[in-house]
């Protein structure tokens, strides 16, 4: 800095500008990840999830193609009565029994409260049709719980089970009685 001025570069902030260039390299990881936000947070807003890149190999999953269900049954021997049905007609891979649930809602213009067993039951979005018509067949609610959720990831092995499993329903091309 000859004659007491400081270079251009360095006027006006530029010192923090050259001092962040000098440190670049150790912030490049976090640089990265900051660079992602936007994408996710637009995606957030959009309603839509980001998408992941997907494996070189051929056995890449298909986002949203295998659903969790929820159904919510009164006592634990319905819970198994339907859970062992909709394995046994491929209509699930599994079904999960979370008994003592306590469900607190509005019926009949009356608030209610009742202990529950709630079936997590895991299938085929494309089956979801068939599995809610099966639930709502044998189930003794008046009007029976059955709400799905598409699964966007999860243990790749396990995802592609649950479609070999429920596969031969969609191969049959009807579902079974």
């Amino acid at each position: 800095m000859r004659g007491g001025r400081a270079p251009a570069f360095l006027l006006g902030g530029g010192a923090a500008l050259f001092l962040s260039l000098l440190w670049m390299p150790a912030l490049l990881p976090v640089l990265s990840r900051l660079l992602l936000l936007p994408r996710a947070l637009l995606s957030m807003a959009s309603g839509s999830p980001p998408s992941q890149p997907s494996p070189a190999s051929g056995s890449a999953y298909a986002a949203g193609s295998v659903s969790a269900a929820f159904v919510t049954c009164p006592n634990e021997k319905v819970a198994k009565e339907i859970a062992r049905a909709v394995v046994e007609k491929h209509l699930a891979a599994c079904v999960n029994l979370i008994p003592q649930i306590t469900s607190i809602y509005e019926w009949k213009g009356k608030i209610e409260e009742d202990s529950e067993v709630l079936m997590m039951i895991k299938t085929q979005s494309s089956l979801v049709p068939a599995l809610t018509d099966f639930v709502r067949s044998v189930h003794p609610y008046e009007v029976a719980e059955v709400i799905a959720l598409p699964v966007e990831q999860g243990n790749s092995p396990y995802l592609h089970w649950v479609r070999q499993v429920t596969g031969s329903v969609l191969e049959s091309g009807t579902a079974p009685p």
